[in-house]
């Protein structure tokens, strides 16, 4: 728009680094309803908050209560689902803040606009790998027999595709591995790009 002009600050983004004593970044975990997305961020986001590293969690199921009430499942609506997210995470990252996002968000080009807002190095996509069975049988909250019933419309992994990451930071094999296993990839991959120090 050409009556909006950016405004340029004092505090810079290493500023607020400095202050918390380690580096920003987005943690984006992607994978099917069931796949273990919410469990392994809510436990990584416990175990570096009780190390001291200031943290939020974006949860796709809780996002939707607030920000994006508005929003429903049609591939338009999930588009712009991923670009607030995005948007909301990128100024995290800007305030110092490790960001963890857990959204099915089951597009490409979806999630590779989210990584375009931030340094290189300071998105980390988590691709929570789960066979369609496995996580079906799961069906915590009852979606996928909804889906198969016809309930439920445009659901992702039975009439709504998913498009899985092609070269993600992180692989996780939710049916392979324990959440202690699986945080700990994560959480050793953030100490080797120096993202958190080693305690």
């Amino acid at each position: 728009m050409a009556e909006v002009y950016w405004h340029s600050y004092k505090v810079t983004k290493e500023d607020r680094q400095k202050i918390k004593g380690h580096k920003s970044a987005v943690v984006w975990f992607t994978g099917l309803s069931g796949s273990g997305k919410s469990t392994l961020a809510n436990e990584l986001e416990y175990i570096l908050n009780s190390l001291g590293v200031h943290t939020f969690l974006l949860d796709g199921d809780n996002i939707r209560h607030g920000l994006n009430a508005d929003l429903g499942f049609s591939p338009k609506d999930r588009e712009e689902n991923i670009r607030r997210i995005s948007e909301v995470a990128k100024l995290f990252v800007e305030a110092g803040i490790v960001v963890i996002v857990a959204f099915i968000s089951p597009y490409r080009k979806d999630r590779n606009r989210a990584r375009s807002l931030v340094a290189q190095d300071e998105f980390i996509e988590v691709f929570v790998k789960c066979p369609l069975e496995v996580a079906e049988k799961r069906d915590t909250k009852g979606l996928y027999k909804k889906a198969r019933a016809g309930i439920i419309k445009d659901f992702t992994g039975i009439s709504a595709p998913y498009e899985e990451p092609i070269n993600p930071e992180i692989v996780i094999e939710t049916d392979k591995l324990s959440i202690k296993e699986s945080v700990s990839t994560i959480f050793d991959y953030l100490i080797k790009k120096n993202i958190i120090k080693k305690t």
